[in-house]
């Protein structure tokens, strides 16, 4: 939808106003934080309208017990990374992190640069500031990002489309025993590593292409030995995002248990909603948020002591995690979940 690229110039033109005006109005506290709010309520309202309208819609109809029409709008691409990158920018400002980008066009670059906008990662404009105004491209740097770029798509194409191929046919067979429901759950969880780590190379290659150094979004997070680990090696963009302004703000572990436990809620059910406008996304959240709580508790300590059965450990919840991400259905999870532990026989998974 080529009209949703007036959308990306709207919100590069209103931050970049409102950029300038949390600056210009740095020693008028009040009005400063109104304008904060301001630009925060704007940003997210355009995207709740985008993505969320239909599911907000649905879950109110389901409530009254009625049906609430609405068009079915299509998703601008990269909404929720510009918009994410774009409060960040405004929240740097406010905390005096960064200065206001006084050219329009330099900002605007930063807001829409084309390598990270559809998958990641959510760059900061901290990150690439001093990259704006001067950065280096020549033969070596080409190179080194273009093969980042180019194992970035064997990624994607060779590894993550192919084991799509196969957790689709597994999942569309009527009758999967409990072999071939857990290797289906596992060809899911391959090829979401490999699809969304194979675009954030190729994202950070173009970038090196480009004379842009972006920091790295994975580091195999499939290694860990606890869910707290993980969350540090899987998207470490979006977690440090969540961390940086949505868990410090809140008073993040300096305080009481219960309320370092309703801060962890809150990013938890924020990142489910941010994967998407379904209620498995907010329960693929709370999900996490349990597992956190008890490793924080002191689970983590006997994780620490058991290298096997820590690894083990990690691995068996993710593949639960990952079937509670895949399917939106929820008539259809419990079905998944049901053959994932009621033993059905069948020798259909040594053909898959």
């Amino acid at each position: 939808e080529p009209v949703y690229v007036i959308l990306m110039l709207f919100s590069s033109i209103f931050n970049y106003y409102m950029g300038t005006e949390l600056e210009r109005l740095y020693y008028d506290d009040r009005k400063q934080k109104i304008n904060l709010i301001f630009s925060i309520i704007i940003n997210l309202a355009v995207l709740v309208f985008f993505k969320y309208y239909g599911f907000l819609l649905n879950t109110i109809g389901g409530i009254i017990g009625i049906h609430i029409p609405h068009p079915e709008l299509s998703l601008p691409i990269g909404l929720s990374f510009y918009t994410f990158r774009n409060l960040s920018y405004l929240f740097d400002i406010y905390l005096s992190k960064v200065s206001a980008q006084r050219n329009f066009l330099t900002f605007a670059v930063y807001s829409t640069m084309f390598p990270y906008t559809s998958a990641g990662p959510i760059v900061r404009y901290t990150d690439i500031e001093t990259q704006l105004k001067q950065r280096t491209i020549n033969i070596s740097r080409f190179g080194i990002g273009a093969e980042l770029f180019v194992k970035g798509l064997a990624k994607k194409v060779l590894l993550a489309d192919n084991l799509s191929v196969l957790y689709s046919s597994i999942c569309g067979h009527p009758q999967m025993s409990v072999f071939t429901s857990w290797l289906g759950i596992l060809a899911y969880t391959m090829q979401l590593y490999f699809d969304f780590s194979g675009y954030s190379d190729m994202a950070i290659g173009l970038g090196k292409m480009l004379g842009f150094d972006f920091n790295k979004n994975f580091d195999y997070p499939y290694i860990s030995t606890s869910v707290s680990e993980f969350w540090r090696r899987w998207h470490i963009s979006l977690g440090s995002w969540f961390r940086d302004y949505i868990y410090i703000p809140l008073g993040g572990n300096r305080v009481s248990t219960l309320k370092h436990i309703r801060n962890i809620l809150v990013v938890w059910a924020l990142t489910g909603l941010w994967h998407g406008a379904s209620w498995n996304f907010i329960f693929w959240g709370l999900f996490f948020f349990v597992f956190l709580v008890i490793e924080r508790m002191g689970f983590k300590q006997v994780l620490e002591r058991h290298s096997a059965f820590s690894h083990v450990y990690v691995i068996f919840f993710l593949l639960l995690s990952w079937a509670l991400f895949a399917v939106t259905d929820l008539g259809m999870l419990g079905d998944l979940f049901t053959r994932m532990f009621v033993p059905v026989g069948g020798v259909d998974w040594i053909y898959y």
